[in-house]
Order: structure tokens, then C-alpha cells, then sequence
């Protein structure tokens, strides 16, 4: 899934990076850079949103996996048969825990960063279309949209690879199938 992830979110650098050329005028295509910028800028909110949703759902399952075995209780949902001293494991769920915390706590504040300026951009080129702002105002949004895009797009790309191990170090500690999140 993180490769998945990593796939989609440099296509959303690609596809925000070709609108910027088309409008900057660095890009010759048939298409104006408005025509290219309403699917980039759609494509990047799902994009954005299948990436935060993919930090949620791995700190929920670490949280989920922690919560049973530091309770003690339903321990044949992770175990065939449960040891006697789980202290090792308690530990090592702990640390993946705090891991998959971070990550969420590293990422998602770009995401919705990003996902702000590029609605605001969005809406001030609309704006700026109709004679209602100058093209500073959007050209600076955009800037800021560009740069929070940036930075978010190397911090994704970071946690995902460092969440993507932490899965497979779980599921390996529990003996959990591939399948399962």
C-alpha cells in the first residue's frame, strides 16, 4: 500500500508541477493551464486523502494491537496460543506505537496545509479570471500551495517508507497474514 501511495502522491507533484509550467508558459500544450489545473487539483484531494487516511489506519491498528496486550484480554484475537510473559511484546508494540504516532503527527499537518492553499489558490484564480483579485494574489497562494506541497511530498514520502516497515515488523512480531492491514 505505501508503494501504492508513493506512486500517487508523484503523480500529484507531476500533475501540479505541469499546471504550474502551462500557466508560467515553460510547457506548450494544446490544453490551457486552467484545464489542466481543475483535475490536478481534484486528483490531489484524493490523493491527500487516501495518504492521511493510510497514517490514521496504521496508528489505529498499533494503538488497536497495544490496547489488547497491555489489557491482557482477548489475546487469541493476536495469539493461537498466548504466552505467559507478554512484557516483550507490550515493549515492542510501545515503540511502534510512538512510531506510527510520529508519523501521523509528521504528515498530516502538510497534508492539510496543502489541501488549504490549494483550495484557496483554486478559488482566488477563479477570482483572478473574473477581474476580481490581481494575479499576485493567486500567483503567491500558489507559491505557498508549491512550497507546503513541497515539503509535505518529502514528508509522505519519508513516513510512508518508515510506516510501511513498521507494518511489516507488527505483522511479523504477531504472525499476522500480508492481507490483513
Amino acid at each position: 500500500m505505501a508503494y501504492l501511495l508513493r506512486t500517487l502522491i508523484l503523480l500529484m507533484i507531476v500533475s501540479i508541477f505541469l499546471t504550474a509550467s502551462l500557466a508560467l508558459k515553460i510547457v506548450h500544450l494544446p490544453l490551457s493551464h486552467i484545464q489542466v489545473a481543475i483535475p490536478a487539483f481534484i486528483y490531489t484531494i484524493f490523493a491527500q486523502a487516501f495518504v492521511m487516511f493510510y497514517f490514521i489506519g496504521v496508528a489505529r491498528l498499533t494503538n488497536n494491537v497495544y490496547s489488547i496486550v497491555s489489557s491482557g484480554t482477548n489475546l487469541n484475537e493476536l495469539f493461537d496460543n498466548p504466552p505467559e510473559d507478554l512484557t516483550p511484546y507490550i515493549e515492542k508494540t510501545k515503540k511502534f506505537v510512538e512510531e506510527a504516532d510520529r508519523s501521523k503527527r509528521q504528515t498530516i499537518p502538510w497534508t492539510i496545509l496543502m489541501l488549504i492553499l490549494g483550495m484557496i489558490a483554486f478559488l482566488l484564480g477563479g477570482a483572478h479570471d473574473t477581474g476580481l483579485v490581481q494575479k499576485t494574489t493567486h500567483s503567491g497562494v500558489v507559491l505557498g500551495f508549491i512550497i507546503a506541497m513541497t515539503i509535505g511530498f518529502f514528508r509522505q514520502w519519508y513516513y510512508l517508507g518508515k510506516s510501511h516497515l513498521l507494518l511489516r515488523k507488527l505483522k511479523s512480531l504477531y504472525g499476522m497474514a500480508d492481507a490483513q492491514m
